[in-house]
């Protein structure tokens, strides 16, 4: 192929002047979110809003120049633009949650608002001193940058595979509604995620389609002469650039690298080609630019960040390299730029299994981070140890996850059982502690309700819950507005979104008969699949084997009888993507491909194909059950399910995930018990028993008894139910809420703590450190002595006293504890109970003397012990040092 020397130009579409503000509009994602400016660019041309999938970019530039001066002209048209464009702008410099809550505080120096682990009511007076004196130090300004691999922000901006990066797309969206100063930093693929399509067989293929950068809500950065901004990330023998693109998602800006820029080679510009493409070489490499490059580009932008949130391992990476920048800027040792990275990094945990987490040889590692071994004045096993959960094996891969967890500060999983899940998964990295005090909390995932509640309920809410509604999202009292909605409008409103779920299931259908080449007797029948006033079930999410998508399919006999029955019928919809290299998940797929062709199923039961963000929208706001089945504790979080239940859904769903917190007998239906089995064929066979169980004796007969007025009076009880108790808790403004004030502020503290009197405090805590680590084995529990245990009645206090030697540690090093509770059938305690030991005593030879008491308050049988932590002077978690010794 010729190479053709081009000079190249982008061709914006012209605007009447009139119109201009639609372009700003269509460049920011706050449309995507607010209803009546969706309705805005549907009013333009609906049609051609379909075909170029809702992007309002892509709208503009092939709208005809005489429509565009039509509109103009359009005095309606011109007053919905007004109101809208008015809004957005009222949007953009209204008060915000952030400036309210922490913003004003730390300017005035008050009373902090701070995390349960940070008490000391001077933090923010000396944090605001940090911030405002402390020269050289322009930085600090709190600023949080959010790395993810993906983020889903809408069917428009095709960089997403799934829920990991609708989560994070969410987690953006809040972040502008609240204001925080925020920015997501992701890679931007040239091909993006596959589209689905199936064979005659039922086989998934898939198909990869060029991402136009220039007709996406995308916007290069340049420098002052207009050139695009680009960063270097080392590589083995070369530099890697990137350049960095921004899409504006309210008042958060989301920077995207691209390697595919004349300065690499062909074969690195594919770096950011396709995302979770290529083999272990590839990741690594995408890996390496997303935390790597990305951090280097927002410095490169005069944005640093002062606390990184890293969701999931992929960008981990980003912890060395702010090490490597703390050492190379501020002279600091490797240990002394680790604490203080380290005190504002975070981690979120979405993996409840081994097998999803990244593990790269040894070798791969040491070749791609060769350049960072001389710069950290570290050796090469130094540096593998960070991967490794055992750093004395040689022979252990390198773990993203491990990495992540030993450079932040704070690690969290996504609900409360998974955070028990990630406990008990990554117990070996700190192995002498009890699974239960393992240092990663749980912060439940949410959703970014306006984006996912349908504008026919939206309009239900700003009618009887007030058109502030959006603004308090995590308002209970808000939510209980719900009961006041009359039983017949809410009803009529959810019928209107089936009926319209099912209109666009048949069309999704003809198209997909079409594309196969069906004859056209077998496309006209697609008008007689489902029915739009039949109880309508949805299973819409990744097919991976253990969300198990066919438990419903167990047995087809009585699963017919319920779907067809005369009176009471019952239509299920699938939906969803296996990944590409999943056969197990394929096979799902092809299977219920197979019996949705059935005669007895054809009517009842479809899937459709490409499942993506318009089509979760179609079914989260239009079925009536929202069915969920994995197999638990496999489902980390979840969060379509909370999607449903905003737009009046109900969920029936296996006690995992956030439905064990979202579960109140009355808002639901739970699959089971929250069981575990070892025999899974066994576990299929009860569970689905227990669908059929629940569908035949519960959930038809709800739907379908019927008034005199035709309202399904007990069905619409529990409709409200749901939202009220679902809706203002499983909500991203909740959970954002909840990493500001347990991680982020918190984080950020710390992180300018460290940094007053130019970094004294790095170096006396990395000293400590290297003195804790160093003297640690010589402590020893040597005497341990409580009287009158024989006797102890409730209420009565126990004392315990306690010789321990330090050796050349002193008691301001150490904490000494009391772990105590109530002991279980097994020999352990299940909900222990911690409470320090005064010091009472010094004698010779390094030992020391302490006492504490135990309240015993209710009967049974107690049991206790005595440990010794380390101590740090600063707002660390003693329990992630992994140092315990016990007596």
């Amino acid at each position: 192929m010729i190479a053709i020397p081009l000079r190249r130009f982008g061709v914006a579409p012209r605007l009447p002047e009139p119109l201009l503000p639609l372009r700003e509009l269509a460049y920011n994602l706050w449309w995507t979110w607010n209803p009546d400016a969706v309705q805005l660019f549907r009013r333009i041309d609906e049609e051609l809003f379909e075909e170029v999938e809702h992007s309002a970019v892509k709208l503009l530039g092939v709208i005809d120049q005489a429509r565009f001066e039509e509109l103009a002209r359009d005095d309606g048209f011109m007053a919905h633009l007004e109101r809208v464009y008015h809004a957005f702008q009222e949007y953009m410099r209204a008060p915000t949650w952030y400036e309210e809550t922490y913003q004003r505080r730390l300017a005035a120096s008050s009373v902090p608002l701070i995390s349960e682990r940070l008490k000391d009511t001077t933090a923010v007076p000396e944090a605001a001193r940090i911030y405002q004196q402390q020269p050289g130090f322009g930085q600090l300004h709190f600023r949080v940058a959010y790395f993810s691999m993906e983020f889903g922000l809408h069917e428009s901006v095709p960089v997403y595979s799934g829920g990991l990066g609708v989560l994070a797309g969410d987690h953006l969206k809040s972040a502008s509604d609240l204001g925080l100063p925020l920015v997501g930093v992701s890679l931007m693929y040239r091909m993006g995620y596959f589209r689905q399509y199936l064979n005659v067989d039922g086989w998934q293929q898939e198909k990869y389609t060029e991402n136009d950068f220039f007709n996406l809500p995308i916007l290069p950065e340049l420098d002052g002469q207009g050139r695009p901004i680009l960063v270097s990330v080392p590589f083995p023998d070369r530099e890697v650039y990137a350049r960095i693109w921004r899409i504006q998602v309210g008042r958060v800006a989301l920077y995207l690298l691209d390697t595919n820029v004349p300065q690499n080679s062909p074969h690195d510009r594919e770096i950011t080609g396709e995302l979770y493409g290529g083999d272990q070489e590839m990741r690594i490499r995408q890996e390496m630019i997303l935390g790597i490059g990305g951090l280097r580009a927002l410095h490169a932008l005069g944005i640093p960040p002062t606390v990184c949130h890293m969701n999931e391992g992929h960008s981990a990476f980003l912890a060395l390299e702010r090490i490597f920048q703390a050492m190379e800027k501020y002279h600091l040792s490797f240990d002394e730029a680790r604490e203080w990275v380290t005190a504002s990094n975070i981690f979120t945990t979405h993996t409840p299994v081994p097998a999803g987490i990244d593990l790269f040889p040894p070798g791969l590692v040491e070749h791609y981070l060769s350049a960072y071994l001389a710069r950290f004045k570290i050796d090469r096993h130094q540096l593998l140890a960070l991967g490794r959960q055992n750093p004395h094996d040689p022979n252990e891969p390198f773990s993203m996850a491990v990495l992540a967890l030993r450079l932040a500060h704070i690690s969290n999983g996504v609900s409360q059982l998974h955070g028990k899940v990630a406990r008990r998964m990554w117990h070996g990295l700190w192995p002498h502690l009890p699974e239960n005090e393992v240092p990663i909390i749980s912060i439940t995932n949410g959703v970014h309700t306006p984006t996912w509640v349908s504008r026919d309920m939206n309009l239900l809410f700003e009618r009887y819950l007030g058109m502030d509604w959006r603004n308090r999202l995590a308002d209970h009292s808000i939510w209980k507005r719900i009961e006041n909605i009359p039983d017949a409008e809410l009803w009529r409103t959810h019928e209107r979104r089936r009926e319209r779920l099912v209109i666009m299931a048949r069309q999704r259908l003809k198209w997909q008969l079409r594309r196969r080449g069906a004859p056209p007797a077998e496309i006209d029948r697609a008008d007689e699949v489902l029915d739009p006033e039949a109880l309508t079930i949805c299973f819409a999410r990744r097919f991976a084997t253990y969300k198990r998508a066919t438990l419903i399919l167990r047995n087809l006999e009585r699963l017919e009888r319920i779907l067809n029955h005369r009176e009471r019928p019952v239509q299920i919809i699938f939906a969803g993507k296996a990944h590409p290299r999943d056969h197990g998940g394929k096979e799902l797929i092809a299977h219920i491909v197979h019996i949705a062709r059935r005669p007895e199923f054809r009517r009842r039961m479809v899937f459709l194909e490409d499942y993506d963000y318009s089509l979760a929208r179609a079914l989260v706001q239009g079925a009536d059950v929202w069915l969920n089945n994995p197999r638990r504790p496999l489902e980390a979080s979840g969060t379509s399910g909370m999607k449903a239940a905003i737009n009046g859904v109900l969920n029936l769903s296996i006690l995992d995930g956030w439905w064990c917190e979202g579960y109140q007998t009355d808002n639901g239906w739970a699959i089971g018990a929250g069981e575990e089995y070892t025999d899974l064929n066994y576990q299929d066979e009860v569970e689905s028993r227990a669908i059929y169980d629940l569908l035949e004796q519960e959930i038809v007969p709800l739907f379908y008894n019927r008034g005199s007025d035709g309202l399904p009076r007990g069905w619409i009880r529990m409709m409200k139910r749901s939202m009220q108790t679902i809706t203002p808790v499983f909500n991203t403004h909740r959970m954002l809420q909840e990493y500001m004030e347990r991680c982020y502020w918190p984080s950020w503290l710390h992180f300018t703590e460290l940094a007053a009197d130019h970094l004294e405090p790095v170096r006396q805590l990395a000293a400590w450190r290297r003195k804790i680590m160093e003297h640690w084995s010589a402590i020893r529990i040597e005497h341990v002595e409580a009287n009158h245990l024989d006797n102890v009645a409730v209420g009565q206090e126990v004392e315990v006293q306690a010789q321990v030697h330090l050796g050349p540690l002193s008691p301001d090093d150490v904490e000494v504890q009391l772990y105590h509770g109530r002991v279980d059938s097994l020999g352990g305690i299940p909900e222990p109970q911690t409470v320090s030991m005064a010091h009472t005593g010094s004698l010779a030879d390094g030992r020391h003397t302490y006492v504490g008491y135990l309240l015993c308050q209710t009967s049974g049988q107690y049991g206790f012990a005595v440990r010794v932590l380390p101590k740090p002077k600063n707002p660390i978690n003693p329990l992630t040092f992994g140092l315990v010794t016990w007596g």
